[in-house]
């Protein structure tokens, strides 16, 4: 650019020497016939003519030379390159950015014939009698993420072991996937949970084997990724328990042998599941009374991402983190619970959370690739597809978790296409 502003200025250097010597050629010709009007006028309308002429062809000239070079149009949101640590993400598509739009060939399952889906998020077997919450797609603004093909996934995850570590969301994501599946099976009966355990969220630990295609689906119960202690000693007596932030899960050893392992974390980090039951935040021996919770968040996400940078081989294992999903309580207090019968038109503000931005500032800053999928704003819209009072306990309304089919069978999607070609 430098050399441009260079060859530009000397050109406009010469143009402005050149129309001065023009103008006083014209001045000096018009002095030379002042006594004939006529003449002098119509060698007047010459010369400016001849100006106006060299002028046009000279900034004709100038854009041929020198063409406007366009500008570049940076996204810097979560990228689908398969790293959060990419430095491109310009030339990659945000996933993440987009709409949903209907569509009738969905959903791509019956959770009443799916033995894995628990009856707490079967919305239709539930009674809700709405059925279009289920015929919606997410469509990225630049991409599309590939159709779901359960037959070719199966084969593509064939002899994996694929983990997922969290909540009841992290489960609902994997009740989802195996119902996906499942569309792929043939001998339904080869598809089983290897300890006989019905799904329920009282289990730690639940694993479904595709015999098959050789392929394990695992989950672990850990609602905060970190370790959970009895009351020290000497503790105050408003302290019943405490959270290790600066200790990983004492089950994560169980998740490292994995193919696949996704994580969720953020819904159990609320004064009413920590502080009103008596649970308090412990760094080694000290207990920090005073901490507030998203302190105590971000030191527990930074042991979370020490343990993936010293236990995970991630030249084997693709590790991915979940953002935090909308959940749409309303009311002054937030207690209310309103579900909607299709997707909101606008994000009204909660395609934005302190969970999710601290979740993306620690994985980026990891020295192994983690992928992030960042569900916040899509998820956002979606009032619509929250459970509501269609559950195994209508008498208790239910805005953070998603009915199957439903939202987190496009999250499994989107998973999908970062493993498969």
């Amino acid at each position: 650019m430098e050399m441009v502003r260079h060859v530009y200025w000397d050109s406009f250097a010469q143009f402005r020497s050149f129309y001065k010597r023009v103008l006083n050629f014209g001045n000096e010709m018009m002095k030379g016939y002042w006594k004939v009007w006529i003449f002098q006028t119509f060698h007047g309308l010459v010369a400016i003519g001849s100006l106006v002429s060299f002028v046009v062809a000279m900034a004709f000239a100038y854009m041929y030379l020198f063409p406007t070079v366009p500008s570049v149009v940076r996204s810097y949101g979560i990228s689908n390159s398969g790293s959060s640590n990419s430095s491109s993400s310009e030339e990659k598509c945000n996933v993440y950015e987009g709409s949903w739009i209907a569509d009738e060939s969905y959903p791509l399952y019956n959770a009443s014939l799916c033995p894995f889906a628990e009856r707490g998020f079967n919305c239709l077997a539930n009674g809700r009698e709405d059925r279009g919450y289920a015929k919606w797609r997410w469509k990225p603004k630049n991409c599309d993420i590939p159709r779901f093909d359960a037959r070719k996934v199966l084969e593509g995850l064939r002899g994996k072991r694929v983990v997922f570590v969290g909540d009841s969301l992290s489960r609902t994501q994997w009740e989802s996937l195996i119902c996906l599946l499942m569309t792929g099976v043939e001998d339904k009966k080869s598809v089983y949970e290897v300890n006989g355990n019905k799904i329920t969220k009282q289990i730690r630990f639940l694993s479904v084997r595709f015999t098959t295609f050789d392929l394990r689906m695992d989950f672990y119960r850990s609602v905060f990724l970190v370790q959970r202690a009895s009351k020290p000693a000497r503790a105050p007596k408003r302290v019943k328990s405490t959270l290790r932030i600066d200790r990983i899960d004492d089950i994560s050893k169980e998740w490292i042998d994995s193919d696949i392992l996704i994580f969720n974390s953020g819904h159990w980090w609320t004064p009413s599941k920590l502080f009103e039951l008596g649970c308090y935040f412990q760094v080694g021996k000290s207990l920090k009374l005073g901490m507030p919770i998203t302190t105590a968040f971000k030191k527990a996400m930074n042991a979370w991402a020490s343990w993936v940078e010293t236990s995970i081989n991630t030249n084997r294992t693709s590790v991915f983190f979940r953002t935090f999903e909308s959940s749409h309580w309303s009311g002054r207090h937030r207690h209310s619970c309103k579900v909607g019968q299709r997707p909101w038109l606008s994000s009204w503000g909660m395609d934005r959370s302190p969970v999710s931005d601290t979740i993306i500032k620690v994985v980026r800053k990891m020295a192994v690739p983690v992928t992030i999928m960042h569900v916040t704003p899509m998820g956002a819209f979606r009032s619509d597809g929250h459970v509501g009072i269609w559950s195994d306990n209508p008498s208790v309304p239910d805005c953070s978790h998603w009915c199957l089919p439903g939202v987190p069978d496009m999250w499994n999607e989107i998973l999908l296409s970062y493993l498969l070609p």
